[in-house]
């Protein structure tokens, strides 16, 4: 026993292989040895490290890429580049899709800047929305003017291109300039009072731009010739636009005096009423308005009638 175990732990030396195959001619050897630049090292696992070029640790934009992907913060351009601007425009169309539904449906307590907009504020929903309302008023309000005049051959009908201009007009400078307005006087009113609830100009701006949606709809509801489908289409929109300037701004100045709060809020309603009724009474005419010129003009008619027989009377004689 201790023999064979002395044989197993010795070093033996074993003939080659065409000794041992030499007698089968059948027989099939592989050879592994190194021969040359052609032969295969043996290959060993390792978890290699990412392999970076030249070129890439070179370059300063990828590095700058890379930092901001990884710090979660994003560059600020200067003012009169491109990208800066670029930045408003940057939102998902879901992200635009809430944010006119959250406008539409308004509700007690549920502030929209920081449901909707605080993340994220942009200028692609208030542009197109304006731009829509726009083009809805104008053609909404030609509409209206041809059917108006349907059926009376002695008027024809003439396209009124200018509605586009005054309504672009009307509809970007309350967009714009209100909240610029708006903007500057919580900024002078926070300087004073320290308000706990605070907005941007960006902020305030999709606030007005989203709060117009409700009024694409409405204006469409113009073109039927009932005025009291009118007002109430009116009214409705003026209520759920209305209601996302006051559940968004009134935080905003109830810390303020009782006097000067209520007086922000009052101005912010009232221009916001006077831009619907502005709209409907200029682009929008009633057939009530029609019958009342044209019964002027007749009535004018009538009178001036007998003025004439007494000049032509008292000519011949």
């Amino acid at each position: 026993m201790a023999a064979n175990s002395d044989f197993l732990l010795t070093f033996q030396e074993f003939d080659s292989s065409e000794s041992h195959l030499g007698g089968n001619g059948d027989a099939t050897t592989i050879s592994i040895e190194d021969t040359g630049a052609g032969s295969h090292k043996p290959q060993k696992q390792r978890r290699s490290a990412p392999v970076t070029s030249f070129e890439e640790d070179n370059d300063p934009l990828a590095n700058d890429d890379k930092t901001e992907l990884l710090s979660g913060q994003k560059r600020s351009s200067p003012f009169w580049t491109f990208e800066y601007y670029q930045t408003f425009f940057d939102v998902e169309t879901h992200q635009v899709r809430e944010r006119i539904l959250g406008s539409l449906l308004p509700w007690p307590g549920r502030n929209f800047v920081h449901l909707y907009i605080r993340n994220n504020p942009d200028l692609y929903g208030p542009f197109w929305i304006c731009a829509t309302l726009v083009f809805v008023i104008a053609i909404c309000g030609n509409i209206s003017d041809f059917l108006v005049d349907l059926g009376k051959p002695q008027n024809k009908y003439v396209p009124e291109f200018r509605k586009v201009t005054i309504a672009a007009t009307a509809i970007y400078s309350y967009a714009w300039l209100v909240p610029l307005a708006l903007w500057g006087l919580l900024v002078w009113r926070n300087s004073k009072v320290m308000n706990i609830v605070s907005y941007s100009f960006l902020e305030i701006v999709c606030v007005y731009g989203y709060s117009l949606a409700v009024y694409i709809p409405a204006v469409v509801l113009w073109l039927l010739p009932y005025e009291a489908v009118r007002w109430f289409s009116i009214v409705v929109a003026l209520c759920l636009s209305g209601s996302i300037l006051v559940l968004t701004f009134w935080p905003a100045v109830r810390d303020d005096q009782p006097r000067v709060a209520i007086a922000i809020m009052t101005a912010i309603m009232a221009l916001h009423i006077l831009l619907a009724f502005g709209c409907k009474a200029y682009f929008f005419s009633t057939l009530e308005d029609e019958h009342t010129a044209v019964d002027a003009v007749v009535g004018h008619g009538t009178k001036s009638s007998p003025t004439m027989k007494m000049h032509r009377t008292n000519t011949m004689s």
